[in-house]
């Protein structure tokens, strides 16, 4: 083992006593089964950890995380999770997170290359494209901020239109989808108000969402 990651291993033989020394049994509960009632689909950025954002133990939020927070139907990897997480394990809330300061979403904002990423990337510039009137309206210094939220409110629509989703809701399961951005500069969770629990409320709710993005104010 290299020196350069036994530091990590000692980190974690640290952790895992604490833990057992405040919680004791709390590693065999947890080893018997997972039953989060949260799904948290965030951005791999490495500053957004969803447990410790939302103050979740290991085994109370089931996570997938990419790049920027996307859901596209063609990435099975993300949809075989949303769909283990809804069918397996019966999450009721769905969390689709973005963050503030997202360095994917600045660059499809600003429509910078930064390599095989640039054809995921083409998902959020899609995104930019759509609300082009509402971004074009806003100071330039706004703008990331703005799209951080688009992004995440589209993320919600995409996430709601699966199979997975479609097929959950109409046998009549409980499962609400949930639009967040997370602030790097404060370690605050801002609630977009895309809260969605079925096909009926969608279309009205993206268009409050949206209508508050517009409308958010901005120092």
């Amino acid at each position: 083992m290299s020196d350069d990651l036994q530091h990590l291993l000692d980190h974690n033989r640290r952790w895992a006593a604490q833990i057992e020394a405040e919680r004791p049994g709390f590693f065999t509960k947890l080893s018997q089964q997972q039953s989060p009632r949260y799904m948290w689909i965030g951005c791999s950025d490495s500053r957004v950890p969803a447990n410790q954002i939302t103050g979740l133990d290991p085994g109370e939020v089931f996570v997938h995380r990419n790049v920027a927070n996307v859901v596209v139907p063609t990435d099975l990897n993300c949809l075989s999770t949303v769909q283990f997480a809804v069918d397996v394990l019966k999450v009721e809330h769905l969390m689709v997170v973005g963050h503030y300061g997202c360095g994917g979403v600045q660059a499809a904002l600003r429509d910078t290359r930064v390599g095989l990423a640039d054809n995921w990337l083409r998902h959020i510039k899609d995104v930019r494209d759509k609300h082009a009137t509402l971004l074009s309206a806003l100071p330039e210094a706004h703008r990331h901020d703005a799209l951080c939220e688009l992004n995440a409110i589209e993320q919600v629509v995409n996430v709601a239109q699966t199979t997975v989703l479609q097929d959950a809701w109409e046998r009549g399961q409980a499962v609400a989808l949930h639009g967040w951005v997370y602030g790097l500069k404060d370690g605050l969770v801002q609630n977009l108000r895309m809260t969605v629990r079925g096909n009926a409320d969608l279309e009205a709710v993206h268009r409050q969402a949206v209508a508050g993005v517009k409308d958010r104010p901005r120092g």
